[in-house]
């Protein structure tokens, strides 16, 4: 009989390893299920980083860089390795390229180039924005005197600030966030828009209104302009919003009412902010520039803050105005406003303005 060794144990279960693997793999494949055996990626190790960074885009001048030679770059594509998402530009997949893929695309096709304007604020703002329209072209900016052409999905911008305002280690690369909205505000289809984009962005804590005020001093010519400067010192003095801004400029400042303060922090149940309160003469005003503010949800709260503010001792009235009031009547509203005031203590008169009956 012969003899036996541990040698041949481990022998043994190699071999039963062995066969178990040669038996699982055409089984797992008979029945539908994943490869037990690790495959190894068909790029390259660097490239495999490369597209991991840019969101799984590369670009022809990038794959020379490593390397990579064009009859290469043939055969990745012929086996659906890589696919072409624009001239040079190529992407994973063989799907719908995502906004992320679209915009790392843009940029890489008309290199050196970051994203401009509207693009700049969809990177800038994350998968959750909803106010960007993903299906639109992507927006870029180039050096001037550069000659790279439009593309489908693609729209080329060029400027001599190229260096000063791009962001160019972030992903993708961007502009910096307060010329982007200024871009933005300043082709809005009316100046109303372009208010919203400027406060929407100070709102989201994207920037801030003595940013945008440094930003705009330090361009040359742009649409808009004057209208802009004077919309950035209302934002400064604290009118986050579209109907803030015509409550302070339409009514307020133009029938010459008192100041309010704006943005005033005060609450019994965590931190609410009041739109213009008037201190002295226990007088608040909040501003509702939503279209629609029938919902019982939105009425329950406004109830529940105006009972809150008697409940735990501010005695302020709260006058509540909407968008009629503010931007369609804000003459009427002024005189109304007025008579409130000074009923409790204002001893002045509002002034007469060029639109009043």
């Amino acid at each position: 009989m012969d003899s036996w060794s541990p040698g041949d144990e481990e022998s043994t279960r190699t071999l039963s390893a062995a066969v178990v693997h040669r038996s699982v793999v055409p089984l797992a494949r008979a029945l539908g299920g994943p490869d037990p055996r690790p495959v190894p990626h068909p790029l390259p190790p660097e490239v495999v980083a490369l597209l991991r960074q840019q969101d799984g885009v590369v670009s022809r001048r990038q794959l020379l860089g490593l390397g990579v030679g064009d009859p290469c770059m043939r055969t990745w594509l012929r086996r659906k390795e890589l696919c072409s998402l624009l001239p040079g530009v190529y992407v994973d997949h063989t799907g719908p390229p995502s906004w992320r893929q679209r915009a790392w695309g843009a940029v890489l096709y008309a290199a050196p180039a970051v994203l401009q304007g509207p693009s700049a604020l969809r990177a800038e703002s994350g998968p959750g924005r909803r106010d960007h329209d993903d299906a639109g072209p992507v927006q870029v900016l180039v050096g001037a005197g550069r000659t790279v052409r439009d593309q489908p999905g693609v729209r080329v911008h060029r400027t001599r600030r190229l260096e000063e305002v791009a962001r160019w280690h972030v992903s993708p690369p961007r502009c910096r966030v307060e010329d982007a909205v200024l871009d933005v505000a300043s082709v809005a289809r009316d100046d109303f828009a372009a208010y919203a984009v400027l406060a929407r962005a100070v709102g989201a804590r994207l920037t801030t209104p003595l940013r945008l005020q440094r930003a705009i001093v330090a361009r040359g010519r742009i649409p808009r302009r004057a209208f802009l400067v004077a919309a950035l010192d209302d934002l400064v003095e604290g009118a986050c919003s579209v109907i803030e801004r015509a409550y302070l400029r339409d009514v307020e400042r133009a029938h010459g009412l008192p100041r309010g303060d704006r943005q005033v922090r005060g609450s019994s149940r965590g931190p609410v902010f009041r739109d213009v309160h008037h201190r002295r003469f226990g007088v608040t005003v909040e501003l509702d520039g939503r279209a629609d503010h029938t919902d019982v949800e939105d009425r329950d709260t406004d109830l529940d803050r105006d009972l809150d503010a008697v409940a735990y001792g501010e005695t302020a009235v709260t006058l509540r105005l909407g968008w009629g009031q503010t931007v369609g009547r804000p003459c009427r509203t002024a005189v109304r406003v007025a008579r409130v005031l000074q009923a409790r203590g204002w001893d002045g008169e509002p002034v007469r303005c060029p639109d009043c009956p």
